[in-house]
């Protein structure tokens, strides 16, 4: 049983029905997981956050999903109230009450905390950030190949929400997606202020065209930590990959499409505003980068067993 189609279906696991969540220093279970309607990230979206996933009992990349945390609070002039090792432990720990090893999935959130009153003044934050970590049994499964739509709603400059910004405030993809639902589609495909395609409203986003692999410059989208293992992939093997501005035109003729994130790895996508890119499912080189993706991943397993879990 999965959810709706989307680059984040999963199997229903039953065990998430009574999953023990991390909050504030403490374990707690899913129904008294709870935060005040004055909290920052609630009144306000007032927070980032980072999604990270658990292979074999490591979690993947976790030094470079803290890399950007850490970058984004900068950026909010956010005093996370904890360490590196120690938003590790919470996670290890959370994972242990869990009794999660492999095909877990982990949403570390950090907000500005409780505000005395409820306007969005940073200083009316007085009592510190709250942190989170919400735990899932969670296995991809996506059964086809992606279907999006181009929406009106575009990733916007730098001077106004950076989108290299992994923060709360989600609204501009939330109406994308809207969009997109209402068109017939899963997802929505966004380009960027000048036209160009950019990403879609969850994932980064490339193609394939003539055996080369094309991807926006990122200028205006998150720069996802899959996004930058699949292009290092690409030119460790070989494969002609661009860091590029290119337009719907250009899409529509591709020979294959897919998606990158941290939950999916790659999701193919095999039909764009009602035309079809490829044939149905993965085409043959996103297949192999999948291949080269799962092989990174276990690499980096054993290179780190236990993962701190043990």
């Amino acid at each position: 049983m999965t959810d709706k189609v989307s680059a984040h279906a999963s199997e229903y696991d039953t065990r998430n029905d009574n999953v023990r969540c991390f909050l504030n220093g403490e374990i707690v279970a899913r129904g008294e997981a709870r935060v005040s309607i004055y909290d920052s990230g609630f009144m306000l979206g007032d927070g980032i956050w980072e999604g990270l996933r658990l292979h074999h009992g490591v979690w993947v990349f976790v030094e470079e999903h803290l890399d950007r945390l850490f970058e984004a609070s900068l950026a909010l002039d956010l005093d996370i109230g904890m360490t590196r090792a120690e938003l590790i432990e919470a996670l290890t720990s959370t994972a242990r009450a869990n009794e999660m090893t492999d095909n877990a999935h982990a949403r570390l959130m950090v907000t500005r905390g409780l505000k005395s009153r409820p306007f969005q003044h940073p200083s009316l934050s007085m009592s510190g950030p709250t942190v989170a970590i919400i735990m899932e049994h969670s296995k991809p499964a996506i059964p086809r190949a992606l279907r999006l739509f181009t929406v009106a709603h575009h990733r916007g400059l730098p001077l106004t929400q950076d989108a290299k910004l992994n923060s709360h405030s989600k609204l501009n993809c939330i109406l994308a997606c809207i969009q997109a639902e209402k068109a017939g589609a899963d997802e929505a495909l966004m380009l960027d202020p000048m036209g160009f395609v950019n990403t879609t409203n969850s994932c980064n986003f490339f193609i394939v065209r003539k055996g080369a692999v094309w991807t926006s410059t990122g200028d205006y989208c998150l720069n996802g930590i899959t996004r930058r293992k699949v292009i290092a992939l690409c030119r460790d093997n070989d494969i002609p990959v661009f860091e590029k501005n290119f337009s719907l035109v250009e899409t529509y003729a591709a020979d294959e499409a897919f998606l990158t994130g941290t939950f999916g790895a790659l999701t193919p996508v095999d039909e764009i505003d009602g035309r079809r890119i490829g044939d149905p499912g993965a085409g043959p080189m996103t297949s192999r980068l999948s291949g080269f993706f799962a092989e990174l991943i276990a690499e980096h397993c054993m290179k780190h067993p236990g993962g701190g879990l043990e």
